[in-house]
C-alpha cells in the first residue's frame, strides 16, 4: 500500500488555530461504515449515539512543558524537546539544530538545569542526562514551554486548553486531542445515563511528530510509546464486551493502547508496557467497536489507522465532505464518531 493513497487536499484556512468555546460546541461528523452514511451533528449531542452499558475509554495523560530552550557553552541556542523518560535523570529527546548537537555537548537552561548529550537514537533523536538541584518536575514547570503542533501559529491564552479536563498522568509530548472536546459536565451527564468511563494512559511521543518517509507504508516503523492499563479498566472492558455493549475509544492513542494490550476479543492485559503498534488497512480490530477522533494530517499514520477502522475510500470521501462543509481540522478542530456495527 502506497503513501500517496492517504493524501487529500486541505485548504490552509481550515486548520484550526484556536480551540472552540465551550469545548463541546465543536462539530461532530457521524460515520456509518456499514451503510456508508455520513451525518452532521455537534459534540454536545454525542450522548444520543450511546446506550447504557457502553464504555468510553479515555487516555488520561497530561502534556508536560516538554520544550526547553538553552545554550551551549559557545552561546549557540539549542532547543531540547522531551519525548520519553528513561530514568530519573535521563530522557529521550529531539534536539534542534540536530547537526550541531553532538555527543558530549552540554546545554545550559539558566542556572538551575543543564544536560549532557549522551548518544544519538535510531530515529535521529538524542539521549540526554540532566543535572539539577531540586525536583525536576518543578524546575520543568518553571523553565519549559508546553508544546503546540507546528501547524498552530497562534499562542494560547490558557495553556490548559491543550489539556483534557480529565488529565492526571504527566508524561506526554502532545495532547490526546480527541479528548479535548469533552467537558466535565458532559462526562457527568454520560455517567448519569449509565455510560461507563474507563481510563488508560499512553504518553504520546515521537510517533505524533514523525512523518512517514517511505513509499510503501508497510516499511514504516513506529516509535515506542509507554502505556498503562489499570486492573479496574481491564475488568470494565471485559464486562462490557461480554455483555454485548460497545467499547468506544476516545482518540487514536486509546485505540493503540487497547489493541496493543488485547489478549482476545474480550480481554486486555493489565499493567504497563511499551508499544510500537502500527495500524493500517488490513488490521483486524479486537477490542475497539467505535472511536472518536479528530481529522488528521494527510499521509499520517493516524489517517491510516482510521482508514483501517472504517475503510480507506470511505474515510477519504468523508474528509472531502468535511472540506466542502468547512469542518475545522487537526488538534483544535472538529471530531468524527465512527462505529463498526457487527
Amino acid at each position: 500500500m502506497l503513501l500517496n493513497e492517504f493524501d487529500y487536499f486541505l485548504p490552509e484556512n481550515l486548520i484550526a488555530q484556536k480551540p472552540i468555546e465551550p469545548r463541546n460546541f465543536s462539530r461532530l461528523m457521524i460515520l456509518d461504515p456499514v451503510e456508508k452514511k455520513i451525518t452532521h451533528e455537534h459534540f454536545y449531542n454525542f450522548k444520543n449515539f450511546l446506550s447504557a452499558g457502553d464504555t468510553l475509554i479515555f487516555n488520561d495523560t497530561r502534556v508536560i512543558p516538554a520544550r526547553l530552550i538553552g545554550k551551549k557553552s559557545t552561546g549557540a541556542k539549542v532547543e531540547i524537546f522531551l519525548l520519553r523518560r528513561i530514568d530519573s535523570t535521563t530522557w529521550e529527546t529531539l534536539a534542534k539544530p540536530g547537526k550541531k548537537v553532538l555527543e558530549g555537548a552540554e546545554i545550559f537552561f539558566g542556572d538551575e538545569l543543564s544536560c549532557k548529550i549522551l548518544s544519538r537514537t535510531n530515529f535521529g533523536g538524542r539521549i540526554v542526562k540532566f543535572q539539577f538541584d531540586g525536583i525536576f518536575e518543578e524546575i520543568l514547570d518553571r523553565l519549559g514551554e508546553t508544546p503546540l503542533p507546528p501547524y498552530i501559529h497562534e499562542k494560547l491564552s490558557d495553556a490548559e486548553r491543550y489539556q483534557t479536563v480529565y488529565n492526571r498522568e504527566r508524561g506526554s509530548a502532545a495532547a490526546p486531542t480527541a479528548g479535548l472536546h469533552f467537558t466535565t459536565e458532559q462526562m457527568t451527564e454520560l455517567k448519569n445515563l449509565g455510560v461507563n468511563l474507563g481510563f488508560v494512559t499512553l504518553h504520546v511521543g515521537l510517533g505524533t511528530f514523525r512523518p512517514v518517509q517511505v513509499e510503501k507504508i508497510e516499511d514504516h516503523e513506529m516509535h515506542e510509546e509507554f502505556f498503562t492499563i489499570p486492573e479496574e479498566t481491564a475488568k470494565l472492558i471485559h464486562n462490557t464486551k461480554v455483555s454485548g455493549k460497545k467499547i468506544i475509544a476516545v482518540g487514536t492513542t486509546s485505540v493503540r493502547t487497547l489493541e496493543s494490550a488485547a489478549i482476545d476479543n474480550f480481554s486486555v492485559k493489565i499493567g504497563s508496557d511499551s508499544t510500537k503498534i502500527f495500524i493500517y488497512p488490513g488490521y483486524e480490530f479486537k477490542i475497539v467497536d467505535a472511536m472518536i477522533t479528530n481529522f488528521h494530517l494527510p499521509k499520517s499514520t493516524l489517517i491510516m489507522l482510521v482508514s483501517a477502522f472504517a475503510g480507506k475510500d470511505f474515510i477519504l470521501d468523508a474528509y472531502k465532505i468535511a472540506v466542502e462543509n468547512n469542518y475545522r481540522f487537526f488538534s483544535f478542530g472538529d471530531a468524527m464518531f465512527i462505529e463498526r456495527r457487527q
